[in-house]
């Protein structure tokens, strides 16, 4: 990942004061119809993208299934980006987030991504979320982690543990499972009908897994992500990351990536049916 282009005195310059305008814009009592403030928040913290990347996710659902992309036909694409539509997902989120976020979080999570810090991890963050090819983000990072010093990777580690510091990605990607593949169950595209408690039964036989499978990709991740940074720009990440209000942030953001992640699924999963190699959307 080239970072050249990112670290331009004049593009720094440019985002120091439009994090400064957002700040601004944040700041003072949240009301439940102020959705600039809640815009300005997706921008400055590069939710907003996180939320975009959610898209990407889509190239999974036939693997699911036992599929491919091919099996559903010419359609697939032209369904998939219409579910994983960017504005629509970015509407859910903001919609979710005007209910349950509150001025402390606003506040606090605003100031520091607006910070040169912040800036400068929105900047890869953002970078590293928009990049399609997940097979060669992780061999890279991979290949990262196995010439890195152990002290690094440690930070990286208690950075992972930090951003899900509820525990609650394991839990959250078998949801995701259950919701896409009883909603294609429901909609015919599976020979025969799941039984939930069977399915439930069968995630958690794996769940050990899935949970190492997570974490090591969570490591990779974030080993490509930061790849840029020093290791003492890490630590303040890592420490800002376990302040008690950011761990609050973090969780309800977690929360709603998921549950976006969930209901587009469970609306491709619906949408699949009659889609076949000979048919068009």
């Amino acid at each position: 990942m080239s970072e050249v282009r990112l670290r331009s005195p004049a593009r720094g310059v440019v985002l120091t004061v439009l994090a400064v305008v957002m700040v601004a814009l944040i700041a003072g009592p949240l009301r439940a119809a102020d959705r600039a403030r809640l815009e300005a928040f997706l921008e400055v913290t590069g939710f907003g993208v996180a939320l975009d990347s959610i898209a990407l996710s889509a190239s999974g659902a036939p693997a699911m299934l036992g599929l491919s992309a091919s099996d559903f036909g010419q359609g697939w694409s032209a369904l998939a980006d219409e579910v994983f539509e960017t504005a629509r997902m970015r509407e859910m989120g903001l919609s979710i987030l005007e209910e349950a976020m509150d001025d402390e979080m606003l506040g606090h999570a605003a100031e520091f991504y607006a910070s040169d810090l912040g800036q400068r991890l929105v900047l890869v963050e953002n970078a590293a979320h928009l990049h399609e090819d997940d097979d060669a983000k992780r061999a890279e990072g991979e290949a990262l982690l196995a010439a890195m010093p152990p002290e690094r990777v440690e930070v990286l580690r208690a950075m992972n543990a930090a951003v899900d510091s509820a525990g609650t990605g394991v839990r959250a990607v078998q949801e995701i499972q259950v919701r896409f593949l009883l909603a294609a169950s429901y909609a015919g595209v599976l020979e025969s009908e799941i039984d939930e408690t069977m399915l439930r039964a069968l995630l958690a036989e794996d769940e050990d897994e899935l949970r190492e499978s997570l974490r090591a990709s969570a490591l990779a991740s974030a080993a490509y992500t930061y790849q840029s940074l020093p290791i003492e720009d890490l630590r303040a990440y890592v420490a800002a990351l376990e302040h008690p209000i950011m761990a609050r942030v973090y969780e309800l953001m977690n929360a709603v990536q998921y549950e976006i992640m969930a209901n587009r699924f469970e609306v491709l999963a619906a949408r699949m049916r009659g889609l076949t190699p000979a048919q068009e959307l």
